[in-house]
């Protein structure tokens, strides 16, 4: 057991570095358990709305599960390279790379073992308040029957060994190339001042700004769904570019400028920045990913959450809506709804009713519209340049709006619901043109909130109108042409189950007319949609809140790992500069000045992502229903605020222990020196 005794003496001396990264083991355990579990928990599963969230979780473990290979990989680099020169010291001793191999297994066996004991403790602890917040998130009913899922706890297990196996392997392929002596002195050794590298700079520069203008210029959600991860990837690509080959040359500029470097603080703080700013350079990248990441992840999943009523209000204007594919039948479609509402004793309050015809078509630029399919099917489609258009006669209009419009032949009012229409007419391929009169506003049905396509409402002169664009759009779309149409909703005065009672009923009833009429109808209800969009919006709430702070946590070790080896690195140096008359007070500024430019340059960076990213994400948003831009603006605000407090946190504890470790006071404890 010698092997065993000198690991657990080796992560008990080295406990400062071992104890985070133990820590950071066992939480990402406990949150991969959770997703998982929660992923497959009938409780769940039976809840309206149960089944989304269900299907976002298990995407989510996915999620855990690669970033916890990327992250711990990652950061046990940091406890490898400050345990390799107690392993040279082994290697001077006598003991040969085969012990030493053994030394690491251990470690590596105890290490997991318990992270993946504790780590399923408290996740088998947490999973049911997890899933309480997760019922009353859904509006579920609430048990109190505590469960355990073994498939949860296998998955856990065969994702987590194969991690610590790779972490082990790797950490034995960088002993078994090394030689004793390179073991002994890797911890002392720094990166050599790199050449300033202003054309990798200037290039990270120009992807950046074409990641940034792709972000800012699109304007279509569907565009914006293609290119977002394109534009991720340049980002990330421009981040790690500048931050390794730009912050370098930042800094040769800065010895240039004499002014500025030769002051005590600065003179050090820079010349301790450049010494080793590859790798410097790629952990501040990582950190600006991550704090992006963070900052988006939490700040649109919030948002959608806080507006999932607004999203359900657009989406269904009224409680309760008809949408029916007939005009024969409107009297007997009054009758049915009427009469179900006198049986359940309800009374319809804000009913709108009107006529229409819709279809969709290419806009071809001048305000032209094509219904020619094969300029915009299959490979030739471009959703940007589609449009779906509604035909509503204006006596339907006024009577509904209460207006009082009188329209001329080839003259129309119209409403847009993006205003991505910005021409005066309106051409329907060879049949009409119409003079756009006024812009009006107008009841939306819901569709064009729920669609990717632009919608144009075209209030005309008649109903004939219609009948004669019904004819001509047959033509081109056959089988699949539209038929004139429909619309009657109202609102209830009464709670979600009455409502969806009612619902059921004229569905039931119009059903039945259905099979006699062979008409073709569409009844919905927002409150039998709710639990749906309550299940989208609060599994990806809860979903964001647990990948942002698993994120958080990347960011915040790596933060601390970065700043603990650094500070060991230049403990030697600041001791030298002690001896040469450099003052406590000096190096405490010099510090400040490295730290504060170190730390606070990803949170500004991020920021700064952030807000170019806004558009884009914006229109990502418009796809699930969400389209109040203000809300999402004062809720990454909101987030960023919050984040920029918690990592002002982080720096002043960070800030403190660089400080004790660089001044010797971390030597002297360990030394039991005092004063």
């Amino acid at each position: 057991m010698m092997y065993a005794r000198l690991a657990v003496n080796g992560i008990r001396k080295n406990r400062k570095t071992y104890v985070p990264y133990f820590c950071t083991c066992t939480i990402m355990v406990m949150i991969f358990y959770i997703v998982s579990c929660l992923s497959q928990d009938p409780v769940i599963r039976q809840m309206r709305g149960g089944e989304m969230l269900q299907m976002l979780l298990n995407f989510g473990t996915v999620v855990v599960g690669i970033f916890s290979l990327i992250f711990l990989f990652y950061t046990n680099s940091f406890l490898i390279r400050r345990r390799k020169r107690e392993f040279g010291l082994y290697n001077i001793l006598g003991m040969g790379k085969i012990n030493i191999a053994r030394i690491l297994i251990w470690e590596t066996l105890l290490l997991w073992v318990s992270a993946l004991v504790l780590g399923l403790g408290l996740g088998i602890l947490f999973s049911k308040l997890c899933q309480l917040l997760a019922t009353a998130m859904l509006g579920g009913q609430v048990s109190y029957h505590f469960t355990v899922q073994p498939n949860a706890i296998v998955m856990t297990f065969s994702v987590f060994a194969p991690i610590f196996l790779l972490i082990l392997l790797n950490a034995l392929r960088q002993i078994s190339v090394s030689k004793p002596v390179e073991l002994l002195h890797s911890s002392a050794v720094g990166e050599k001042a790199p050449k300033a590298n202003f054309i990798l700079a200037i290039l990270g520069a120009a992807i950046l700004a074409a990641a940034y203008y792709l972000a800012v210029t699109i304007q279509d959600p569907v565009e914006a769904l293609a290119w977002f991860f394109i534009a991720v990837i340049l980002v990330i690509i421009a981040t790690y570019m500048l931050f390794i080959a730009g912050s370098v040359a930042i800094c040769k500029l800065l010895q240039w400028c004499k002014g500025y470097y030769y002051k005590t603080n600065h003179f050090i703080s820079v010349s301790s920045m450049l010494y080793r700013m590859k790798r410097n350079g790629a952990g501040l990248a990582s950190i600006c990913i991550l704090c992006t990441m963070v900052l988006v992840t939490v700040s649109t999943t919030v948002c959608l959450y806080i507006g999932t009523e607004s999203s359900l209000r657009l989406r269904y204007p009224r409680n309760i809506t008809i949408d029916m594919q007939s005009q024969e039948n409107t009297q007997n479609v009054q009758n049915i709804v009427h009469e179900t509402l006198s049986d359940k004793g309800a009374a319809p309050e804000n009913e709108i009713a009107y006529r229409y015809l819709g279809f969709s078509g290419k806009l071809e630029g001048d305000g032209a519209i094509t219904l020619d399919r094969a300029k915009f099917v299959g490979d030739n489609i471009v959703f940007s340049e589609l449009r779906s258009i509604y035909f509503i006669p204006v006596e339907d209009y006024n009577k509904l709006m209460g207006t009082s419009y009188a329209l001329e032949g080839g003259e129309a009012l119209l409403s847009v619901s993006d205003n991505r229409f910005p021409y005066d007419k309106l051409q329907i391929g060879d049949y009409c043109t119409y003079n756009i009169t006024n812009r009006v506003d107008f009841v939306r049905t819901g569709d064009d909130v729920s669609t990717i396509v632009s919608t144009l409402y075209v209030i005309v002169p008649t109903v004939e109108e219609l009948l004669g664009l019904q004819q001509y759009q047959a033509g081109f779309y056959e089988e699949n042409a539209s038929e004139l149409s429909y619309y009657l909703g109202f609102d209830l005065d009464c709670d979600d189950k009455e409502q969806i009672e009612i619902y059921q009923a004229i569905d039931q009833r119009l059903e039945a007319l259905e099979g006699e009429d062979e008409i073709s109808f569409r009844v919905e209800s927002i409150a039998n949609e709710r639990a749906d969009y309550i299940g989208l919006n609060g599994g990806l709430f809860f979903l964001g809140i647990l990948l942002g702070f698993t994120f958080l946590l990347g960011a915040v070790l790596i933060m601390y790992y970065k700043q603990i080896t650094e500070g060991y690195e230049d403990q030697d140096r600041f001791e030298i500069l002690q001896k040469v008359g450099m003052t406590r007070g000096e190096i405490r500024k010099s510090i400040n000045s490295q730290v504060l430019t170190v730390f606070f340059l990803p949170l500004i960076a991020a920021g700064i992502h952030v807000c170019f990213a806004f558009h884009m994400v914006s229109l990502l948003m418009r796809m699930l229903g969400l389209v109040d831009v203000k809300l999402f603006g004062y809720v990454i605000a909101g987030c960023f605020g919050l984040f920029a407090v918690f990592y002002v946190a982080m720096y002043m504890a960070t800030s403190r222990s660089y400080f004790g470790i660089v001044s010797g006071r971390e030597r002297r404890r360990r030394h039991g020196v005092s004063g």
